[in-house]
């Protein structure tokens, strides 16, 4: 198979400084020739059992909002990080809980506003399209912070951008100029929506990723929306009922890999050897969400048995456990008024999920007390240590 077929062409940039430069143009999706199958097919079979094993967890899970609004906080994170943010799941939680975080503010916000761009693009899916429309209102949300707001924030860029070095002419890679953007942003979005184009819902998901990042279309934020791209492809095309499916744990453990790849579908065509490691990467984060799942499950039910048997079940302690389910980083004040209970009872519930061990204060202060539900954070934690 001749894959140099498959390779885009450059072009020159006009001159940068007084420096010429030659950018990139992708060939539209899919490949041509057609992608051999023969070696994808059992990684396939693989990744569409996990995915499979992954998505009947929403089912079984007592609440799977709960375990989902934690799993979106981690991804986030994680997805931060691969792009130099030093912020950490406990400084995520601490921000959303109005406590001071231990990370730099301009980073927990801009791990915040990636929540809020997730959660915007999931909702607004149920009744829009997946589009270049969508794409860029999903942009200004992830992009609504200090470091965002001069960065064109939902808008397609209108300069020429490169990734690697100082200059064009010194970059590892340069996109396609912006006189050609919207001619590789319509056939993307073509290839999106196509029936003609017969392929499964997780090689779709792994050319469009490399697509959007090849063509780079906004000034900042294309690799942080280029894998939330991946989810919002499979929770379209049917694949998962629960977006809980998230590849930066996976990309940032083999992010020179990751790199490396990118690149070699640029160069050779040689897509089958990315999307091996793609559907590799699926596997893997799959049947980890599936274990981390299960392990939160048997530890709340491990830890209301403790409260059960202690003698110190209340329905106060009992309500409390449950809110930290969904708040595991919380303070006096925040539970007093969601719960709408005393501050005493509150402060002696807290007493008592101190005792068994549930709950640890984090502050060290007598006053403006922040409490976290250790283990459960310890579970999500894995892999969110910053670079």
């Amino acid at each position: 198979m001749d894959k140099k077929s498959r390779v885009g062409h450059f072009v020159k940039g006009s001159a940068v400084a007084g420096e010429n430069y030659h950018a990139y143009v992708p060939k539209p999706l899919p490949p041509v020739p057609p992608l051999d199958m023969t070696n994808l097919f059992p990684l396939l079979d693989q990744a569409s059992t996990a995915m499979g094993r992954l998505d009947g967890m929403s089912l079984v899970l007592p609440d799977a909002s709960l375990f989902l609004y934690m799993y979106i906080r981690k991804e986030a994170v994680l997805s931060s990080q691969i792009e130099g943010t030093q912020s950490s799941l406990s400084d995520l939680l601490l921000f959303e809980s109005e406590e001071a975080p231990g990370a730099p503010i301009d980073d927990v916000t801009e791990v915040s506003c990636y929540v809020a761009a997730m959660n915007y693009g999931l909702e607004r899916m149920k009744d829009f399209p997946l589009s270049l429309r969508l794409i860029k209102e999903i942009h200004e949300k992830l992009m609504n912070n200090a470091r965002g707001g001069n960065k064109q924030p939902g808008e397609f860029r209108s300069s020429q951008n490169w990734l690697g070095g100082v200059s064009p002419g010194t970059a590892t890679f340069v996109p396609p100029p912006p006189e050609y953007l919207m001619d590789n942003l319509n056939t993307f979005e073509t290839f999106l929506h196509d029936p003609a184009v017969k392929l499964p819902a997780l090689v779709k998901a792994a050319l469009a990723h490399v697509q959007f990042e090849t063509i780079h279309p906004f000034l900042d934020g294309n690799g942080r929306l280029g894998r939330l791209l991946i989810t919002f492809i499979l929770c379209h095309e049917g694949v998962l009922r629960q977006p809980l499916l998230y590849l930066s744990l996976y990309l940032k453990t083999h992010r020179q890999r990751y790199y490396e790849l990118l690149q070699l579908v640029r160069e050779t065509g040689d897509w089958e050897r990315w999307i091996e490691f793609f559907l590799t990467g699926v596997i893997e984060t799959a049947e980890q969400a599936s274990e981390t799942a299960q392990a939160i499950v048997a530890l709340f039910a491990q830890d209301k048995d403790t409260i059960h048997n202690s003698g110190k079940s209340t329905a106060a302690v009992l309500a409390i456990h449950y809110y930290l389910q969904s708040h595991p980083v919380t303070t006096t004040r925040k539970i007093k008024t969601a719960l709408e209970v005393s501050l005493p009872t509150v402060l002696r519930s807290l007493k008592a999920l101190e005792d068994l061990g549930i709950v640890k204060e984090i502050t060290g202060k007598d006053r403006n007390k922040v409490f976290m539900y250790d283990q459960f954070i310890s579970l999500l934690n894995k892999g969110t240590e910053p670079l």
